[in-house]
């Protein structure tokens, strides 16, 4: 099989508890070096916390796995600095088109307006992310990287986790007062700590596969198959990655021959069928999988914190599996440093646990009805989604009824316990729960995007006309609220275009298109607050200062 991807060997080097003997207690210590843990150790460094990474092998992952990543994922490795490298190399898409027979019947844009930053996705092949993540981290001072350092004991503490690790020069001790459990779907740290990982077990077989087309004249697209002349009565995925490679999956059916399947004198007919005799092609990579649809209870056991497929896995359908998992890493790092620095009460990590089990049961209900749908279980549900797929190649009204995958979004969590709820009117715009939504800006002409302006701090955005009609009792309360112990960072967002950089230290945007202030249903005055993973946790109609400190101190579950 052809190998578009030169892996890297890294090293093994021994401990310092190995080298002095000493049992050592670190702040973090993340087990596995997936997208999640790997993002986990970014995020840490970024904010300026010690991390010790342990994983068992010594390479990025074997073959591309997970793919696809979401405008969310996109907007948070911008956050940690990642995105460029990824955004370089991976293949941008919006468009998907399904596909019953041999005919189309649903076309769908997942970003059709403009003024973003980033696209609904980009296809990136897992080793390449991983890559992208592992250089930042690989010379920082923060960092330890120990590869080739399996968990083999863990015991809990009050005040830490005691862990025993294997390497090839032997065993070790060592402590964390905080542990991220990033080991994936056989996580070890579950087993050992004997946690339950609940859930179904779906039958149906699938062929994923690599292909290397150079030639080939497929549009940068998601396009599905129900049915398909070249796979009757099963389905077909196919996607664009980086290096000319191409994924196809294809529904094998729930009897399948697992070791037979994958060879390739199987796989090769298969890929011709539907590629068509002229396509030259070579195959990299050669998989079967059937999926799981489990998570945990709890995500948070003391000192121990699940995230990503060691809490929680579902179907790959809809691409929510390791985009879910760096979605909980945001969620869950800006808190953990909260309660590090002892300014916040251990009620936020318990926010982390209600709002990513609450994201988990969404991404588990919306992969299981793609599985449904995509392999129904009796004649009578086959005869209905047939019908639907039917009715959709002449009627709207059935298109949005096809599921081959509800796409990756962020999780709005509107119940969290962090809310502010809104006591002024909107028309629409984020809530309180939601993400912050990315408009195009300008600062002294520059053009830039207001995500890129949120993070790492509580953050307040205020909708003005021009900035010179700010009151100064308006400007000192935005001053004092940037300088105290858990600061909030105003950007000021105005409809006419400021003179300068900034207003009193307070920076200044203009809102050029117009973008802002529509997507933010922001009349003049009205002012947004938002956390440090840029999800908005409050928004009023005109600023008040006591009224912001109170919903920042909700939203941090600040100590007093």
């Amino acid at each position: 099989m052809q190998r578009t991807y030169q892996y890297e060997v890294f090293p093994f080097r021994p401990s310092p508890e190995q080298r002095t003997g000493q049992v050592m207690r670190h702040p973090v210590i993340v087990v596995g070096a997936g997208p999640v843990g790997l993002t986990a150790a970014n995020d840490l460094v970024r904010q300026g916390i010690p991390v010790v990474l342990l994983d068992e092998d010594d390479k990025v992952s074997l073959g591309s796995r997970a793919i696809c990543f979401a405008k969310r994922s996109l907007e948070i490795f911008d956050r940690l600095g990642c995105v460029e490298p990824m955004r370089r190399k991976g293949i941008t898409w919006n468009v998907g088109r399904v596909f019953f027979r041999d005919q189309e019947v649903y076309r769908f844009n997942l970003l059709p307006e403009e003024g973003h930053a980033h696209p609904a996705f980009i296809n990136l092949q897992q080793y390449y992310l991983e890559e992208y993540l592992i250089q930042p981290l690989r010379d920082h001072p923060l960092a330890d990287l120990r590869w080739r350092n399996r968990l083999v004991g863990l015991e809990p503490g009050e005040d830490h986790v005691h862990l025993t690790v294997e390497t090839p020069e032997g065993v070790y001790e060592t402590e964390a007062e905080w542990l991220i459990a990033a080991d994936g779907a056989r996580s070890t740290t579950r087993k050992l700590l004997g946690l339950d990982y609940e859930g179904r077990l779906f039958q149906e077989k699938f062929l994923i596969t690599d292909v290397v087309m150079k030639t080939a004249d497929f549009p940068t697209e998601r396009w599905f198959w129900f049915d398909p002349p070249f796979n009757p009565g099963y389905s077909a995925l196919l996607h664009r990655q980086a290096d000319n490679v191409w994924r196809i999956d294809m529904q094998l059916g729930r009897h399948a021959d697992v070791e037979l399947e994958q060879r390739p004198e199987r796989v090769l007919p298969r890929i011709r069928a539907m590629l068509g005799e002229d396509i030259d092609f070579e195959l990299e990579w050669i998989s079967i999988y059937s999926f799981h649809s489990r998570r945990m209870e709890r995500f948070l056991h003391g000192r121990v914190l699940f995230v990503g497929d060691a809490a929680h896995i579902v179907s790959p359908f809809g691409a929510r599996g390791a985009n879910s998992g760096i979605q909980d890493v945001d969620n869950l790092i800006w808190k953990l440093k909260l309660v590090m620095e002892g300014k916040a009460g251990p009620e936020l990590l318990e926010s982390f646990n209600f709002e990513r089990t609450r994201a988990a049961a969404e991404n588990a209900f919306h992969t299981e009805t793609s599985t449904e749908f995509i392999s129904p279980d009796t004649p009578g549900q086959l005869a209905l989604r047939n019908a639907v797929l039917e009715l959709a190649r002449e009627h709207e009204f059935a298109r949005p009824l096809i599921n081959s995958g509800r796409l990756s979004t962020a999780t709005v969590v509107p119940d969290s316990p962090l809310n502010t709820p809104d006591r002024d009117p909107f028309t629409g715009g984020p809530i309180p729960g939601g993400p912050a939504t990315d408009a195009p800006l300008t600062r002294a002409g520059e053009p830039t995007f207001l995500l890129k302006q949120l993070g790492y701090t509580f953050n307040g955005i205020l909708f003005v006309e021009r900035p010179e009609e700010i009151p100064e009792a308006m400007l000192a309360d935005l001053q004092e609220l940037a300088a105290q112990e858990v600061p909030i960072r105003t950007r000021i967002v105005a409809a006419q275009p400021p003179a300068q950089a900034e207003l009193q230290g307070i920076p200044l945007f203009h809102d050029v298109a117009g973008l802002a202030r529509e997507r933010y249903a922001a009349q003049p005055g009205a002012f947004y607050l938002t956390r440090p993973d840029q999800v908005v946790c409050a928004r009023w109609q005109r600023f008040q200062r006591n009224l912001v400190e109170q919903a920042r101190d909700r939203a941090a579950c600040l100590v007093r």
